[in-house]
């Protein structure tokens, strides 16, 4: 089905849904979608780096602490304190005071360090001031008969109930102190725990958790897990939620913790939500308000236009009515405008003058029938054509060839200028006769005359005006060559340069002098009467009729220096319509 066979108030319908509702609907959809995984994107973006920071924050306490823990480990003191027997309570006191009266200046030092200990077996020493006595309990999670020096980090709970993340090592440095088994627990602050886990940022719950899969710190203080080891495989997490973690790989005792954030997907797609909601309004106004518009005018377009379907089809029942109403002054307004005036014009011509062009198109006819008749009776150029051929032929078996060739190409001649009719040749064609021409001149001229073509193959296609180049290599050889007692010689060079053709004809001829030559180009430009040079002045007037002020034409001359003559046209194909070849 053809589209103009479609009715215009379907058209309306169709370049609605095609250039208004679906470009909408799909940008929309496109927009959401796109728009959706990029707050996903982010929103998962922002979290692993809130996982990251709570990672970092967490990492750096825990390295207070075991940096606390190498510094006793490594101290001589402190293991020679542990190692040594006292005989007397005042012996250790003293000893004490020398040596463990100043071991919590690392509290003040590392904020996140809550409190240092010291578990022994040593039976001489006392068991206070930091100093607790070293029993199967303190040794959980450690190989007392193993000799580890690596700090483990496990949650341990005091008598109080109040339980800690700690960090425990052995002293065991120095292999002469190996007496008696000594441990330093260093315990890491809740309150900064909970200052890294409560981040306010992150909506759902975190957990610390260990590498056997136990909670060793959850930011949801109702799991219990202070008190009790809890699985994490067991808690209870939400199907719509979403997890993330953050695996720790420390050289200590967190090696494979890690960190988990479980969050809601309600959560993460909050923003999502709030900009779906923004998109509907959009589409709600990008929608509603073009679609008002388009009614209004598409209505506008089509009640005007049928008014007009309307009065035009009772012109052919020959009720010429004027179109009543505002005269608007858009395309549609002056369409009946238009047909108003050609209404009043057409009762007008038929009151007035039809009978008269009937009478005047009768005599018209019978003169055109008149013309052909006399043109019909003149002789036929066909017999022309043939003479030329008969003579030809019996030139080519007397062996006469030259006098052939001659006939031929005077044959040719005769023949485009018979057809001058045509408006419009290829280059290859206008080459062709020019060549036929200057190859019946050089019959003439003999040795005299010499002569170069140089054509450009990308432009033999091209088409240019009929006799457009012809008649300036004809004044090169009547009066360049026809007036030198020496050899002539004739060159036509032409080329495309860029989007035009260029034609270029010189001869080593006489020239013109200066006057000559301005008065000749002063009588192009006042389009006088034709006069002399009938064919420079008819190839002017043409290329001006064909092209306007679209080309270029140039002489340049001097005497005794020859002519030199350059024409430069626009490129034509040779598909263009209105062509006469």
């Amino acid at each position: 089905m053809k589209f103009n066979n479609i009715r215009l108030r379907n058209k309306f319908l169709i370049l609605y849904i095609f250039a208004v509702f679906l470009p909408i609907m799909l940008t929309n959809i496109i927009f959401y979608m796109i728009t959706t995984e990029s707050v996903k994107d982010q929103k998962t973006h922002d979290i692993d780096l809130i996982l990251k920071q709570i990672k970092t924050d967490f990492l750096e306490s825990v390295d207070d602490a075991i940096g606390i823990s190498t510094s006793l480990y490594t101290d001589n003191l402190m293991n020679e304190f542990f190692e040594r027997s006292y005989d007397t309570p005042l012996e250790y006191i003293e000893s004490y005071d020398r040596t463990l009266r100043g071991f919590n200046k690392y509290g003040p030092s590392f904020s996140s360090i809550q409190k240092i200990e010291f578990y022994t077996n040593n039976p001489t020493v006392l068991y206070s001031g930091g100093v607790r006595y070293l029993g199967e309990e303190e040794w959980e999670g450690t190989d007392k008969e193993k000799n580890d020096s690596l700090p483990i980090i496990k949650r341990t709970t005091k008598a109080n109930g109040e339980s800690n993340l700690s960090v425990i090592r052995k002293l065991n440095f120095f292999k002469t102190y190996n007496e008696y088994a000594k441990v330093v627990k260093v315990d890491i602050d809740n309150l900064v725990l909970d200052s890294i886990f409560q981040n306010v940022t992150f909506e759902g719950d975190i957990f610390l958790i260990n590498n056997k899969g136990i909670v060793e710190y959850a930011k949801n203080k109702e799991l219990e897990w202070e008190n009790q080891d809890i699985s994490f495989r067991g808690i209870d997490i939400p199907e719509n939620a979403q997890m993330f973690q953050e695996t720790i790989h420390h050289n200590s005792g967190l090696k494979d913790w890690q960190i988990v954030g479980v969050i809601a997907e309600q959560e993460i797609l909050e923003e999502v939500y709030q900009s779906r909601r923004f998109l509907y309004y959009v589409a709600f106004f990008n929608l509603i308000i073009p679609t008002a518009i388009i009614i209004i005018i598409s209505n506008t377009f089509y009640s005007r236009l049928m008014k007009i379907v309307t009065h035009i089809k009772k012109v052919k029942n020959q009720q010429f009515q004027v179109i009543k109403g505002p005269e608007d002054q858009d395309e549609i307004g002056t369409l009946i405008k238009e047909y108003n005036r050609m209404i009043i014009k057409i009762k007008e011509l038929i009151n007035d003058v039809y009978k008269v062009n009937i009478q005047k198109k009768n005599l018209q006819l019978q003169k055109k029938q008149a013309q052909l008749s006399a043109l019909q009776s003149q002789i036929d150029p066909h017999f022309l054509f043939n003479a030329l051929e008969t003579i030809r032929m019996r030139s080519i078996i007397k062996k006469e060839e030259e006098t052939a060739r001659i006939i031929h190409n005077m044959a040719k001649m005769l023949r485009n200028s018979i057809t001058w009719g045509k408006d419009w040749v290829v280059v290859e064609d206008e080459v062709n006769i020019i060549i036929a021409f200057l190859e019946i001149q050089k019959y003439r001229f003999g040795s005299k005359l010499t002569y170069r073509i140089k054509i450009d193959p990308q432009i033999k296609q091209n088409i240019i005006p009929n006799m457009s180049i012809l008649p300036f290599v004809e004044n090169a050889s009547i009066h360049g060559i026809e007036p030198r007692k020496s050899e002539g010689e004739i060159c036509l060079d032409i080329n495309k340069i860029d989007s035009t053709i260029e034609v270029i004809v010189k001869d080593n001829g006489p020239g013109f002098n200066s006057d000559k030559l301005t008065s000749l180009l002063e009588s192009l430009t006042t389009q006088e009467q034709i006069g002399e040079h009938v064919g420079i002045k008819n190839v002017y007037y043409r290329l001006k009729l064909y092209y306007g002020n679209n080309f270029d034409f140039s002489i340049e001359s001097q005497t005794g220096a020859g002519t030199r003559i350059k024409l430069v046209f626009p490129v034509q194909n040779e598909g263009l319509k209105g062509i006469n070849r």
